[in-house]
């Protein structure tokens, strides 16, 4: 990977694939282009009643990439019930150089000057790839979604690319798609000219209000 950089990884994404590590030790990276796709809609992402709530009364101050080397770092944690990641070294690296060129943003919840929770991904065209997201207090990964949905909204995305399904992502209305299907909604949001904001993406009242808009 050593004559691999940043544009090599845009390029990946460009064509449907992006990187993994098999632990956070490991040098070497691999590229995958999964047979099924999670996509987190952007006109139908699902807020529920007690997450709105705890979103409109703002328990966390919401920056954006204001720390995106501590984010990924975070990210990358081990925790109960997850020893290993997929972001190793290389991988790091390649992001901070991401983030450098304007391709790599991170929603972050601080609470007190002290980073609690949030999600790193890389934007290209109207397409935005989530990454990775962690939690040090309840519900900061969840609103730290929130904002981004609501950022990438207002920004004209037209695509959010979750990876892979999850528990966790299913509350949110995240669907499973073909590759094939992928692959048709990646080459028709890539032309889009978005443009990822490095600015504030205001109250939660606010973010749930541009949310329901496009619902």
């Amino acid at each position: 990977m050593d004559t691999f950089g940043p544009r090599d990884l845009l390029e990946c994404y460009a064509r449907g694939v992006f990187p993994m590590a098999d632990a956070r030790e490991d040098e070497s990276v691999f590229l995958i282009d999964p047979e099924k796709r999670g996509v987190i809609p952007l006109n139908g992402f699902h807020v529920s009643r007690r997450l709105a709530r705890t979103v409109r009364g703002d328990p966390f101050e919401i920056r954006i990439d204001s720390a995106f080397p501590q984010v990924v770092l975070e990210c990358a944690a081990s925790k109960p019930g997850r020893t290993e990641t997929w972001i190793n070294g290389v991988i790091e690296h390649l992001y901070a150089q991401l983030f450098e060129i304007g391709h790599a943003h991170s929603v972050e919840c601080w609470r007190e000057g002290q980073l609690v929770g949030g999600l790193y991904g890389v934007s290209l065209g109207g397409a935005f790839f989530g990454e990775s997201m962690f939690s040090r207090e309840t519900d900061a990964s969840k609103i730290a979604l929130v904002h981004l949905v609501a950022r990438l909204v207002a920004d004209g995305f037209k695509l959010l690319d979750a990876q892979f399904i999850t528990d966790h992502l299913t509350q949110f209305g995240t669907e499973e798609i073909p590759r094939a299907e992928y692959h048709r909604r990646l080459a028709r949001a890539l032309p889009v000219a978005a443009d990822f904001q490095r600015a504030a993406t205001g109250t939660g009242a606010a973010a749930l209000q541009v949310i329901s808009q496009a619902s």
